[in-house]
């Protein structure tokens, strides 16, 4: 593998924890606008895709479609900070990762606004150097072209650079664009959703991934295999991977 300089990472269900948000979102605008219910399966099989090709299942008219859009983005926000949480051990991660000097950056499917305001409710928002939401691109995740616009803004090559994300589309998207991609198990799929996607690597907890960029080693202490997992990261003495 190539010496990686670039982390893109993708945003709900990898950094942050909004995955009932989403789901409860997506309820209340069904619900909202009289339409038939349908399960959490449902949503989570769509999940890391935009919303206009979420809501496609009811409406080719551009007019519903963005009431339906509406409806989701006013509830979403309205509830935001009060269910919205970082997981575990990501923030001190993402900060150790750019302290580091490695590039970053988000690349997500939800619209920059939403995506900027869940950052800066856990703290990331000043760690990542660019934003790329679904309103940058015409062709969203799986296709590659949201990450290929975010390595072109930074200036790096594919082959040095890695896609965390939590979804099938995520891992779909990241191989398309020809980088590394590594699948996280901390958020709403398993390994054996997620398998059919290769992902090119696993990350079980977030220090998994300084054990792959070679900030850490296994058996250091901080990793699961040392039997001590919860020292402070260098840099952070108050804040420790969980």
């Amino acid at each position: 593998m190539a010496k990686l300089t670039t982390v893109l990472f993708d945003l709900d269900g990898t950094l942050i924890d909004s995955v009932r948000l989403i789901l409860d979102s997506y309820h209340h605008t069904l619900a909202a606008h009289g339409l038939e219910a349908r399960d959490d399966d449902f949503w989570l099989a769509g999940l890391g895709t935009p919303l206009r090709v979420q809501f496609k299942h009811w409406s080719d008219d551009s007019t519903q479609l963005e009431a339906m859009i509406a409806t989701y983005r006013e509830y979403n926000l309205t509830h935001h900070d009060a269910m919205v949480t970082a997981y575990p051990g990501v923030v001190p991660m993402v900060r150790a990762i750019r302290r580091a000097g490695y590039r970053t950056g988000l690349v997500t499917s939800k619209n920059k606004p939403g995506a900027e305001r869940g950052l800066k409710l856990v703290g990331l928002d000043t760690e990542m150097e660019l934003v790329i939401g679904a309103d940058d691109v015409v062709n969203p995740k799986p296709h590659a072209e949201p990450i290929e616009v975010a390595l072109r803004r930074l200036g790096e090559p594919a082959e040095a650079a890695i896609y965390v994300g939590d979804s099938v589309h995520d891992m779909e998207s990241g191989r398309a664009a020809g980088v590394t991609t590594a699948a996280v198990l901390w958020g709403p799929f398993g390994r054996k959703h997620l398998a059919p996607a290769s992902p090119n690597h696993w990350l079980e907890r977030p220090e998994d991934l300084l054990v792959l960029l070679g900030m850490r080693r296994v058996g250091d202490p901080g990793t699961r295999e040392s039997g001590n997992p919860d020292p402070p990261i260098p840099g952070y003495p108050d804040s420790r991977i969980r």
